[in-house]
């Protein structure tokens, strides 16, 4: 089943990667606003869930916030995570700056000891104002599914001008402060093969993470109901396969079955 967000605050839910959540939906109630359009997302494909109502404000979303952790801290539970994510790229709000010094200051008011995090597809981090407050945030979670641009257009599916290659320098300028995140799933897509568990995908990708060098990897598979029917989850065992590699890097990894 499709998953819609309300907006602006959604939650909290309990994540597999992030623990007790609050989630923050800068994106409309009513649809997907998204510069990607994954055969795996769960809020389906874009062109099957077109928003009538606005984005909302940056008041609303502020407001918000405030009234749900004044709640939480009146009567529980206390969360883990204030997360940035919801019915499409939250990056896409135009003043996704200055709400995230917002949520940072509420954030400091409320619950000090949470994490703010974002989870992004990246396509809007050469923006300098999106980089400099994606740097400020504790868990700055960025997309990476492939190195491949033609795996990239049949799986993620860019609705705009999208360089892999210009998207690897960008991440590779954080410097370290970045999560990176990878959806590894089997299967097939309008008759073409979308596996990108084996060696021809990932060790490619794990070149470039090493390069990138972010403090954390995060990959899991297939969780939801998908718009693609005939994908598949990728097994336990290639996921650890996966995850092992990353460890032999260096690198500290994450995974999500």
């Amino acid at each position: 089943m499709t998953v819609i967000y309300p907006s602006p605050i959604f939650g909290p839910v309990h994540s597999r990667r992030l623990g007790v959540s609050l989630g923050i939906n800068l994106l409309p109630a009513d649809g997907k606003v998204c510069t990607f359009d994954c055969i795996y997302c769960e809020c389906g494909f874009n062109a099957d869930h077109r928003p009538k109502q606005k984005l909302p404000t940056r008041e609303e979303v502020r407001t918000a916030l405030e009234a749900r952790l004044l709640d939480m801290q009146q009567n529980g539970p206390t969360p883990d995570v204030l997360t940035f994510a919801g019915n499409g790229e939250p990056t896409a709000h135009p003043l996704f700056p200055e709400i995230i010094k917002d949520t940072l200051a509420l954030r400091d008011k409320y619950f000090p000891e949470a994490k703010v995090s974002v989870l992004s597809n990246a396509t809007f981090i050469h923006r300098p104002a999106v980089f400099e407050a994606l740097n400020k945030i504790d868990n700055n979670i960025l997309k990476l599914d492939t190195v491949d641009a033609k795996y990239i257009c049949t799986v993620d599916r860019p609705n705009s001008h999208y360089s892999v290659e210009e998207i690897i320098e960008c991440l590779k300028a954080f410097k370290g402060n970045c999560i990176i995140q990878t959806m590894f799933l089997k299967g097939s897509y309008q008759g073409l093969e979308v596996d990108n568990t084996s060696d021809k995908y990932v060790l490619p990708w794990l070149e470039t993470v090493k390069e990138i060098a972010p403090r954390q990897v995060m990959i899991y598979t297939i969780d939801r109901e998908t718009p693609g029917h005939d994908l598949q989850k990728a097994t336990h065992e290639e996921l650890d396969h996966i995850a092992a590699l990353v460890k032999e890097a260096g690198l500290s990894v994450s995974v999500s079955y």
